[in-house]
């Protein structure tokens, strides 16, 4: 009768100091699943830029199409503005073959709970320049 006594509100105290830290397991992997979730989309919007880019007549027309197929496939990743740089050399076949860009951003994940970890990422594609380019 007198361990029942001293056992009594045990599991109450067990619940208190272990369910916060269940709590803030559960958000640290919910905050590096959005890292991931993150670094697989500006991979794809890289990839999207840089063919987007490489079908267009002229450069101008070739970063404005990477810009706008960057940002539409980033818009609901970043928490700031989606840079899209131009890392080959030209827009000249003879030149260099290849249409290079390459996508930054901050991506959420660790903001929401309060880590001082810069989310800044960036990824890299390359796509042929296509020789049937559009004419318009």
């Amino acid at each position: 009768m007198r361990s029942l006594r001293e056992d009594r509100g045990l599991s109450t105290i067990e619940v208190v100091i272990l369910a916060p830290v269940m709590m803030l397991f559960i958000l640290v992997l919910v905050a590096f699943g959005q890292l991931v979730d993150g670094r697989g989309a500006l991979d794809g919007a890289a990839r999207d830029a840089a063919r987007a880019g490489s079908i267009q007549k002229d450069h101008g027309t070739a970063m404005a199409e990477a810009r706008k197929a960057a940002e539409a496939n980033l818009a609901d990743v970043c928490s700031g503005p989606v840079t899209v740089t131009q890392t080959s050399a030209g827009f000249d076949p003879e030149v260099d073959p290849l249409f290079s860009v390459q996508v930054s951003c901050k991506v959420r994940g660790l903001a929401m709970l309060g880590l001082d970890i810069d989310p800044t990422m960036d990824a890299t594609f390359s796509s042929p320049l296509d020789p049937f380019r559009r004419s318009a």
